[in-house]
């Protein structure tokens, strides 16, 4: 299975990233005629355990060597053997020392492009739609491609983010499904090849940067190798782990010199929001002892709360009415790159993207990739992120990340390189951070919630985004610009100089929907959410990855004292080490009172919540940085129908998926200095 399944993946990666028709076959393997650019494996050898290439790049010979477990491998100098973990030591690897290392080794046989050709599209008959203007989605371990036929019935495929506006995903497929179908066209191929040792080598003629020009199919250990090509300019490449270091001590310098007068107003709104907080919250938390009483009542038959009344309540509080739209929750990276991809791809006008991070791996670079193509076709694109949360993410690597990815020192300049996207970082002044995530479509379609643009969220992690149409859209344009102007170097009077965007999502269809923040002074979010669990008669359901208000810690112990059924869902990790221990005694102290406590098996970043059919969902945890310092937008509703969405989406699945916690977590005596630590520092 392994073998037909990594075949059939590169069968879409070799004539994807790059031009879409299929490359001129050489008439023989290195032709002298073959397109410029193009790798064209001369010689290819096995070992026990590492196989060893002899290719040919305008006119030049280069030698790489791999393991036999398939990590990709990079171009390096010429002469040179690579190794995935570090330079071999053949190196320098004259002709002299190739014929001596190659005498040793077995001979694998090496079929040309139009062979590769031949066979790729074989398989792909088996399953692509012959509908005009429509796709398939094809997904292979991490990497998402889209295949189609153009006007003239030609077979094309693409990178997903590289997908032609005009084209529409008729399907989206595994390729695991595939495979009992595609094991006899391959075997019968190499038979017809009479490969009769089971192992062959092809040259796709692919010579994209990125691409995949060589893969080496061993049938009998059921094995196949994808040797990758990438490159990145030198100037763009990360070189010093210190870099991202410097960046933020320079970013914070920045933050606190010259971009204090230029946003005065919003600098002493932060800083008078942290001294408070510093002073009064952490203490107040302390000094008010949470109920110690371990009689945990039975649940009550009590109605929910009136949420008519509730939405009136909240009018009031917060001075303004509920707008209107409509929401469809995307759960998980899967769900929400595959429609934000589409939907920048299909953009008319503009794309608005803000968020925490804009990581520089690959998932980060390929979103890059495409806002600069978009740019350069008229697209109006903006870039609006936290500059210390995306400096500090850009000195981290993901575990999963390609082992050969080289990241650029900075995404800003990535991204206005040979581009027209435009591009700002939020100053960080006193610490306050953007975490805002929202992306904006031609002003009418917005994506919200908690994933930023990074490998973590399309693969690693489970998290939550929501696509809004509607009115609400309006507001979420008015946030952004607002955003904007003030990371712009005029500042808090780059606001006030600005005009307002035009409303254009002016219809009456969709449900009340409801934008809540935290913004220096204002604390919507964590006081709204507050009030409906001290208003709860029914039920409470959390799911966030970070649990450290005792406050509403305090509130939800209440509201179970009061017969309320409560169900938090916390993650077994999380991305920030120290917090574990504060999630593991928040725990413990639910459990203790009644509440039930899930416990999902890996890290789940999603931020979302249901009291009594209100539910409240978007980028804001439950710590004191997001309820109280860094700017956040959540979306609210009592919509019967997008709350019964979010419950069939993300609750129940995770209830069933998760583990109830029944024992308390092991405890030590540092865990209440690190939980008191926690009160203060997140």
């Amino acid at each position: 299975m392994r073998l037909v399944v990594g075949l059939c993946w590169y069968v879409v990666a070799c004539c994807s990233l790059g031009a879409c028709s299929s490359p001129s076959p050489p008439s023989s393997i290195g032709e002298a005629s073959a397109p410029e650019g193009t790798l064209i494996a001369m010689e290819a050898y096995r070992g026990l355990d590492r196989y060893f290439l002899r290719y040919q790049l305008n006119g030049d010979f280069f030698y790489t060597s791999g393991d036999l477990r398939g990590r990709q491998l990079a171009q390096k100098a010429r002469g040179e053997v690579y190794d995935p973990a570090g330079v071999d030591t053949l190196a320098p690897p004259h002709l002299d020392d190739w014929q001596g290392i190659s005498s040793q080794l077995t001979p694998v046989p090496i079929l040309g492009v139009s062979d590769w050709i031949r066979f790729r599209d074989r398989v792909l008959q088996s399953f692509m739609p012959r509908e005009s203007g429509t796709g398939v989605a094809v997904t292979f371990e991490q990497d998402k491609y889209f295949l189609f036929y153009d006007r003239q019935r030609r077979f094309r495929a693409s990178r997903l983010v590289d997908k032609p506006p005009w084209y529409e995903v008729a399907t989206s497929i595994d390729l695991d499904d595939y495979y009992r179908r595609w094991e006899p066209i391959l075997m019968d191929y190499l038979r017809r090849e009479s490969i009769d040792g089971g192992e062959v080598l092809f040259n796709t003629g692919h010579r994209n940067p990125g691409s995949f020009p060589f893969v080496y199919i061993n049938t009998r250990q059921q094995l196949i190798i994808l040797i990758g090509y990438d490159e990145l300019p030198r100037a763009m490449q990360g070189e010093l782990p210190a870099a991202h270091w410097l960046q933020s001590l320079w970013h914070f310098i920045g933050s606190h010199t010259y971009s204090v007068p230029l946003r005065p107003f919003t600098s002493a709104q932060s800083l008078l929001a942290l001294l408070a907080d510093t002073a009064v919250e952490p203490g107040r938390a302390v000094v008010q002892a949470l109920p110690s009483e371990t009689i945990i009542p039975p649940l009550s038959d009590l109605p929910p709360m009136d949420l008519e009344q509730w939405e009136r309540d909240l009018d009031q509080k917060l001075g303004r009415s509920a707008t209107r739209g409509k929401v469809d929750f995307l759960v998980d990276g899967e769900q929400f790159f595959s429609r934000f991809i589409d939907s920048v791809s299909a953009a008319e006008a503009s794309v608005d993207i803000r968020a925490y991070i804009f990581d520089n791996d690959d998932v980060a670079l390929a979103i890059a990739d495409l806002l600069k193509q978009r740019s350069l076709t008229g697209i109006d694109t903006r870039v609006l992120f936290d500059g210390l949360g995306t400096i500090l993410a850009g000195g981290e690597r993901s575990e999963s990340l390609p082992q050969h990815h080289q990241e650029p020192i900075s995404i800003h300049s990535y991204l206005e390189r040979d581009s027209e996207v435009s591009v700002r970082a939020v100053k960080n002044t006193w610490l306050m951070g953007d975490h805002v995530k929202s992306m904006i479509i031609d002003r009418r379609t917005a994506f919200i919630g908690g994933m930023n643009i990074g490998r973590e969220y399309r693969y690693d992690w489970h998290d939550l985004m929501m696509e809004v149409t509607g009115p609400v859209v309006d507001e979420l344009n008015q946030e952004f610009h607002e955003a904007w102007a003030q990371a712009g170097w005029f500042g808090d009077f780059g606001v006030m100089l600005s005009r307002d965007p035009v409303p254009v999502n002016q219809w009456e269809n969709g449900y009340p929907l409801r934008l809540v923040h935290t913004r220096p002074g204002q604390q919507e979010i964590f006081s709204l959410q507050r009030e409906a669990m001290r208003r709860a008669r029914d039920y409470i359901y959390i799911e966030n990855a970070y649990f450290t208000d005792d406050r509403l810690l305090g509130e939800l112990i209440a509201a179970r004292r009061r017969g309320v059924d409560v169900r938090v869902i916390i993650p077994l990790e999380t991305d920030r080490g120290l917090i574990t221990r504060n999630i593991a005694t928040a725990a413990n102290l639910m459990l203790a009172h009644g509440i039930r406590v899930y416990i999902y098996p890996g890290f789940t970043h999603a931020k979302a919540a249901i009291y009594d059919g209100w539910a409240c969902v978007g980028s804001a945890n439950f710590d004191r940085l997001s309820l109280k310092i860094n700017r956040e937008i959540n979306l609210a509703t009592s919509e019967p129908a997008a709350v019964q969405e979010l419950l069939d989406e993300l609750f129940l699945p995770d209830f069933a998926h998760s583990t109830e916690l029944t024992e308390p977590f092991p405890q030590a005596w540092a865990d209440r200095l690190i939980e008191l630590v926690g009160d203060y520092v997140f």
